[in-house]
This record gives C-alpha cells, structure tokens and sequence, in this order.
C-alpha cells in the first residue's frame, strides 16, 4: 500500500509543478514592481491633495472674517 500512495503523491506533485509553472517559470518572466506612468499618477495625487489642503485653509480663513 505504501508505494502506491508514495507513487500517487509523486504524480500529484509532478501534475502541480508542470500546471503551476507555466509561461517558462523564474523571476524573468513576473510582472514589473511599479506599472507604467506610476510615478506621474503620484505627481498628479500629491498636486490633488495640495489643491485640498490650499482650498481647506482658504475656508478656515473665510469663516473667520464673519
């Protein structure tokens, strides 16, 4: 009975390694980090978020005038 069970296990591992390594496997192949036009999306948000801090303090000063 054992051999069978090492035998069925050999083959389910073998079956997993050849389903799971598509596309030629390593490191070479993965995706990149950062996708492209990252940075310049970081550029655009921070300027948003430097909109929205302006806008809030030009608020706060409005309201304390009145």
């Amino acid at each position: 009975m054992r051999p069978r069970t090492a035998a069925a296990a050999v083959a389910l591992l073998a079956a997993l390694c050849v389903g799971c390594g598509h596309g030629g496997g390593g490191s070479a192949q993965q995706a990149p980090a950062t996708p492209s036009g990252y940075s310049e999306m970081q550029q655009k948000v921070a300027a948003a978020e430097s909109a929205v801090a302006q806008a809030d303090k030009d608020a706060a000063q409005d309201d304390t005038g009145r």
